[in-house]
């Protein structure tokens, strides 16, 4: 069988990834828009109605354009914005959050996919709070580190066009400095959290990949885990996962650094436990591809759950 599937938003920084992932599959016909009709209201309508699912790879606004634009009750939708992310009847398109959520994912309608931070958060967070042993009011801290193709065209712009006005020869920038930023919301709700995480994102000057980490006072914990506590729920949340891998203690023990580009181009995350045992410290690491597992990747994984494909077709380029 195949499947209709239209990327409104494809010439974006993740829309350009999902084409390039989807391109070549005999399984998929890919409707597209001429540039001049690309803006044509008429035409997005026609688009966004005659396929089986719809990618949405667009601004916040215009993706809630685009669902008021869908009259059927069959074509199914993928938002990669935040509009979504915590709204009643989406599906948090995580596939590897719980056990049930590939399941959930499968008979969804409407799915947001998540964020590139969140993904790397929840991954850490969600099965400690599960077990029990980090609570939902616990006062929670997410550092973080991501390439400039984060920022969409716009930082691109900043990063790589030596002509462009705005130009930047930083190396490295902190921001959200105020504490607001707009993933806070999906971090706290599907980490389960009680109250919202300090989140302090940062952005490298390089073009993809990231590092997501979580740090933990164990001594302040009630039920004082230790870093195999920690590291034995962790791996049991992802045990035989594709996609989603636990790096061994002793492998994080032996490592002296971690490159944020490592998994550029691939689908995969990866977790890591550091720490110090004696002072009951850990440092819980996520490493992914902003533009993999963190929003392209993440999406095509999403819609070959939806049509029945092995999950990892195409998900990695």
């Amino acid at each position: 069988m195949t499947f209709r599937i239209f990327i409104d938003g494809e010439v974006g920084t993740t829309g350009l990834q999902i084409r390039s992932r989807l391109d070549r599959r005999s399984d998929i016909e890919l409707i597209s828009l001429s540039e001049a009709n690309r803006k044509d209201l008429a035409a997005r309508r026609d688009a966004l109605n005659s396929a089986d699912i719809v990618v949405l790879c667009l601004p916040d606004d215009a993706a809630r354009e685009a669902v008021q634009l869908i009259e059927n009750g069959t074509t199914r939708v993928i938002d990669a914005s935040t509009a979504y992310r915590t709204s009643p009847g989406w599906i948090y398109g995580f596939p590897e959050m719980t056990r049930d959520q590939r399941e959930v994912i499968a008979h969804a309608s409407r799915i947001s996919n998540p964020g590139c931070y969140p993904t790397g958060a929840i991954a850490l967070v969600r099965p400690l709070v599960d077990a029990g042993i980090l609570p939902s009011g616990w006062p929670l801290t997410v550092n973080a580190v991501s390439g400039y193709t984060g920022g969409g065209k716009g930082m691109i712009t900043e990063f790589e066009d030596k002509a462009a006005p705005n130009y930047s020869l930083e190396s490295f920038r902190a921001y959200a400095l105020s504490l607001e930023h707009k993933h806070v919301p999906e971090m706290t709700q599907y980490m389960r959290l009680n109250n919202m995480p300090l989140f302090t994102p940062n952005v490298g000057r390089y073009a993809q990949g990231m590092i997501v980490e979580v740090p933990l006072q164990l001594w302040a914990l009630s039920s004082q885990p230790t870093l195999s506590d920690v590291h034995r729920v962790i791996s049991a949340a992802y045990e035989g996962e594709r996609f989603v891998k636990v790096a061994s203690l002793e492998e994080s023990q032996a490592m002296t650094k971690l490159d944020p580009e490592q998994l550029n181009g691939t689908n995969n995350l990866k977790l890591f436990v550091f720490g110090n045992e004696g002072r009951q410290q850990a440092r819980l690491v996520a490493l992914l591809d902003n533009l993999g597992k963190g929003a392209s990747g993440q999406a095509v994984q999403c819609l070959n759950i939806m049509i029945g494909a092995d999950e990892g077709l195409g998900v990695d380029l």
